[in-house]
């Protein structure tokens, strides 16, 4: 106990944790505490190469109600009780739409390259159509001035879950064809408003999850289900999660279509998406669980990676989905296919998986398409160590896994691994959770991984950690921390943890 305290003490001073972190007298992050990098620094990676961090909007910015912002569906889906833990909301989150200078700040100190950030499409147009709030937009311009200003290169997402609540209102949102045409419209607004400045664009985080947990099971906004799938008012877990991927995917190809016709020529930069990608390893080697597997990643990342590739949806899922599966015309083949400059990859874990091949029930969904069943451990012997959410299971190697697989099958395709990190309970109090060296040695093992993989040829130019602070984590609300700096949900006080202070050492220029 003498010791855990003399510990927690070094931190208080290495840290200023009494302090304004940013804004106090200085801290000396290049002394003081020995943070093993395990032999890594920037020396492991070629010039050029980028490292930042990441968060989205909703999950940082508050301000929910100020300013003129308009609802989003997640304000809509964290109102009703019972859907986010401790009926937690976001109203407030980490106030970054308040702080967003000590947050850079916080960025700076880490000797971190780039920032991940999200805009709330709402914040720019309340109805999501139509009037422009241009409070909304001054925020944006000045959160990406202040960036540049401290040498941090913005990497800006136009979506991240958060839909204008208007928007579904008014014709259903992603499950009408209509959504194309006013994200196109959107994407077009914040393309010349700040692609002067903004070099490296987003269309959408994780389309996989907007579609499956918003419109199979439920469990995310807007909340909609089959009644056998999902505790749903409404909805159809059999066709609507295929039909809000099909829009996800044109409105991602209208929007590249507008940047690259008219933009990118002159603002020279690049746009991508963003894919999660569990990796899925067959439980045995039989010939049933090695199909299980490779039908797991094309229900999965295939669903709209093989589309931007190749221009259709993977074989496995037109056989399988059949008539419930949407069709590209020939026109939204062409737009589609190709339409990425780079890919960001999300990956943080790995599942076992075996074949469940059964007679189909009368009514069925998006998950049970894929006719395969999840495992967490082999022989006994658990997959790796699990982090507090319940899904996510420390697995190093399936991130070299997951990034050669996209090599082998998408013609080794520019790639930037856009998330990764783990979390701590919601409970931690800062003594504990400023201590983190279990997510110290998640971050040592995953890069190590990464560097295996660009050594055998990947092509991959940038890695950002998630998340740059704890946040509002979504249906978890604030029982999850995933942050490199500690959050105190109280006063919204600032405090990094090691993770940080390994961050910025592993990130040192020879300069420095």
């Amino acid at each position: 106990m003498k010791m855990k305290r003399t510990i927690f003490l070094l931190l208080l001073f290495l840290f200023g944790v009494n302090q304004n972190p940013c804004f106090g007298e200085p801290w000396d992050w290049q002394t003081g505490i020995d943070v093993d990098t395990g032999g890594l620094s920037r020396d492991n990676f070629s010039k050029g190469f980028v490292f930042g961090t990441a968060t989205s909007a909703y999950q940082v910015e508050g301000a929910a109600k100020t300013e003129g912002r308009g609802p989003s569906i997640w304000d809509v889906f964290v109102s009703k009780p019972g859907n986010i833990a401790n009926n937690a909301t976001a109203d407030v989150a980490d106030d970054q739409y308040h702080r967003y200078k000590e947050d850079v700040e916080l960025m700076v100190k880490m000797n971190m390259d780039a920032y991940r950030f999200s805009i709330s499409w709402s914040r720019i147009f309340p109805t999501g159509t139509g009037q422009i709030n241009y409070k909304g937009v001054n925020y944006y311009n000045n959160l990406i001035n202040y960036l540049l200003e401290r040498g941090i290169t913005p990497y800006v997402n136009l979506y991240h879950y958060d839909l204008p609540e208007g928007l579904d209102r008014a014709f259903g949102g992603w499950l009408n064809s209509q959504i194309v045409q006013e994200y196109g419209k959107y994407a077009e607004f914040c393309f010349k408003t700040f692609g002067d400045r903004v070099k490296n664009w987003m269309t959408f985080n994780e389309p996989r999850d907007i579609a499956a947990l918003g419109y199979d099971n439920g469990i995310a906004a807007p909340g909609r289900c089959s009644v056998p799938f999902g505790n749903c008012s409404a909805g159809n877990s059999s066709t609507e999660p295929y039909i809000v991927a099909h829009n996800l995917l044109l409105s991602h190809g209208t929007a590249v279509k507008i940047y690259r016709e008219k933009y990118q020529a002159q603002q020279k930069g690049k746009i991508g998406i963003l894919l999660d990608f569990v990796w899925y390893e067959p439980l045995t080697d039989s010939s049933d669980d090695i199909s299980a597997a490779q039908r797991s990643r094309d229900f999965s990342i295939g669903w709209f990676l093989h589309p931007i590739a190749y221009g259709k949806y993977p074989d496995s899922m037109e056989e399988i989905v059949g008539w419930r599966l949407p069709k590209f015309t020939e026109e939204q083949s062409i737009m589609v296919k190709g339409s990425m400059d780079y890919l960001g990859l999300n990956q943080y874990t790995a599942y076992y998986m075996y074949d469940t091949h059964q007679p189909k029930p009368n009514i069925t969904d998006y998950q049970m398409d894929w006719n395969a069943g999840f495992a967490f451990e082999r022989n006994g012997v658990q997959i790796g160590p699990r982090a507090n959410s319940e899904w996510l299971y420390i697995v190093p190697w399936g991130l070299y896994k997951a990034v050669m697989y996209i090599k082998d099958n998408y013609e080794n395709p520019t790639l930037i691994i856009t998330e990764n990190g783990m979390d701590d309970p919601g409970n931690l109090t800062l003594e504990v959770g400023v201590h983190d060296t279990t997510r110290i040695n998640y971050y040592k093992d995953y890069i190590n991984n990464l560097i295996k993989a660009m050594k055998e040829g990947a092509n991959v130019v940038g890695y950002f950690a998630w998340s740059l602070l704890d946040n509002f984590e979504w249906t978890k609300g604030y029982t999850s921390r995933f942050g490199l700096v500690y959050v105190d949900f109280q006063n919204l006080k600032r405090y990094p943890k090691m993770s940080a202070y390994w961050f910025s050492k592993l990130l040192q220029h020879p300069t420095n």
